[in-house]
């Protein structure tokens, strides 16, 4: 798969197939994601990974709990007041996610079954938790992202579809817990890996993207 098809066919995943993701692929795709970008070479980034028994172990602990009830997070995943266009697109993004399986607005406990199943890595059979020490900035934010955008990359390549899933830095005492993160290590967020069911509505749809006009400035070329 060229990167171009990898790119352009990434998506956030929400139904993945019981068709189990091998060590092998999991630790190929870890393996060549460590050339992703860091300044200084710093490579801030640490990963758990669950799967088999261990994974339906840390997923029974979420079966009867209340979604919305979570922890204390320990940074805002979106600003306070998120202005526009970005306020907009958010919620867009919501309304579409949920119009792909008809649960309507006004719907709520339609919307909290759905949600809930973040909490179940929809289904994946490998779920990966991110972290960096707490002594890190926010440049190292930046440079644990690209991390996981190069796994995710990586795992298209493997025929594989990932969902990366900041939910569970609502659930950070419980993940810590379970995980046993040293106490310097601050969790980011999950990812849920496996195989795409094709066949679920919810994995049909697709976000908009905004135009290059909107976003990138040029100068210095003959044409612009």
């Amino acid at each position: 798969m060229k990167l171009t098809e990898a790119v352009a066919t990434r998506f956030s995943a929400r139904a993945f197939l019981d068709r189990p993701v091998s060590r092998e692929q999991v630790l190929r795709i870890l393996d060549r994601a460590r050339q992703a970008p860091s300044g200084g070479n710093v490579q801030p980034w640490h990963v758990w990974v669950l799967a088999g028994k261990p994974l339906a172990d840390f997923k029974a602990r979420f079966v009867d709990v209340d979604p919305l009830a979570g922890e204390p997070a320990e940074f805002d995943i979106y600003p306070s007041k998120l202005k526009e266009p970005y306020r907009s697109r958010r919620f867009k993004c919501g309304e579409d996610l949920y119009a792909s399986i008809n649960v309507a607005r006004e719907d709520r406990a339609g919307r909290i079954r759905q949600y809930a199943k973040n909490l179940q890595f929809f289904g994946a059979p490998v779920a990966l938790f991110f972290a960096m020490d707490r002594s890190m900035g926010l440049p190292q934010w930046a440079h644990l992202g690209m991390f996981m955008q190069t796994i995710m990359l990586l795992a298209r390549e493997e025929g594989l579809h990932t969902c990366a899933q900041e939910v569970w830095s609502h659930w950070h005492e419980s993940v810590t817990e379970v995980l046993a993160l040293p106490e310097h290590m601050q969790l980011y967020c999950g990812m849920a890996i496996g195989y795409l069911d094709e066949e679920a509505p919810i994995n049909q749809w697709r976000t908009d993207r905004a135009p290059l006009e909107e976003f990138v400035t040029l100068r210095g070329f003959e044409d612009s």
